[in-house]
């Protein structure tokens, strides 16, 4: 199956680079020390990962102009990208009805791991601008789609596995892969609610294993529900829809034929080529043929 964006060594360098930044943000409440600067400045710390948009915007780069990525290409990043995040403000506010999830999850399968964590990036920075939700968690929430998008395209059997099967994997992915996306975003804000909620929220004087059980109450008790929405509508979209959107998918990379060079080595040179070749230029010659004449070489 053609990749439509391939991760070369510079782009996996850059995507481990920006990961660990990111794993570091996410996680950094479980590692910093109590006297730490980091936890010292816990208020100011979401504007100071959002450093973290200028990695993501440095891997997307490198992994387009190492891939040579082409017209049809970009073309097809640009689509998916509109759509979702088009998909992302149906039902916002609403249990978590977010349907661009289904989406990123076929988009990923169909399409590879690098496409799928550039589309899950530009397609999460392009739904900020059109929702206005610009702010510092922006990077976190880039990061984390593309982390999302991406895992789709690393399922197993992308060659062989079709049908029931390859849906039943999809669905399942998507329903773990959203949880795991809500509790990641989780830890972005979590941190930072101060006395809003003193018994789950972040204390930078509490031992890792209290902090672990704060963090534990502060997800069943404020995004359970909502991870939840999300899980189940990626699910039945996917098991509903997914067949469609796979085969579109699928027909969309073929016909743009993604790095595939146009060859014609094993195939024999058709005799007319060869005779236009070896005889550039033609001659008159009379020739019986009925009544008339036919030019020959």
């Amino acid at each position: 199956m053609t990749r439509a964006v391939r991760l070369g060594p510079r782009s996996v360098a850059a995507l481990a680079l920006v990961s660990g930044v990111g794993v570091a943000a996410f996680g950094w409440p479980f590692v910093a020390p109590p006297a730490s600067a980091v936890a010292a400045h816990a208020q100011d710390a979401p504007w100071l990962f959002a450093g973290l948009l200028v990695l993501l915007v440095a891997v997307v780069a490198a992994t387009i102009s190492e891939s040579g990525l082409g017209p049809k290409a970009v073309a097809m990043l640009g689509v998916l990208a509109a759509t979702g995040a088009a998909l992302r403000p149906i039902g916002a506010g609403t249990a978590g009805i977010e349907p661009m999830f289904f989406l990123m999850v076929l988009s990923g399968r169909c399409l590879g791991p690098g496409f799928g964590f550039v589309l899950g990036s530009v397609t999460m920075f392009a739904s900020a601008l059109l929702t206005g939700g610009v702010g510092p968690w922006m990077p976190f929430q880039m990061l984390a789609m593309g982390w999302f998008t991406m895992g789709a395209g690393l399922l197993p059997g992308p060659d062989r596995l079709r049908g029931r099967v390859e849906l039943a994997l999809l669905a399942g992915y998507g329903f773990l892969a959203a949880f795991a996306y809500g509790t990641i975003m989780n830890l972005a804000g979590w941190p930072f609610m101060g006395a809003l909620a003193s018994g789950i929220a972040f204390d930078p004087q509490a031992p890792v294993p209290a902090n672990l059980a704060r963090f534990v109450a502060y997800c069943v008790a404020t995004s359970l529900g909502w991870d939840l929405g999300r899980a189940v509508v990626t699910v039945v979209l996917t098991l509903t829809l997914g067949p469609a959107v796979l085969k579109a998918l699928r027909r969309a990379t073929r016909r743009a034929a993604f790095e595939t060079p146009v060859t014609f080595e094993g195939a024999e040179e058709p005799p007319q080529a060869r005779r236009a070749v070896n005889h550039p230029t033609w001659r008159s010659s009379p020739t019986k043929h009925g009544s008339g004449t036919i030019g020959t070489p």
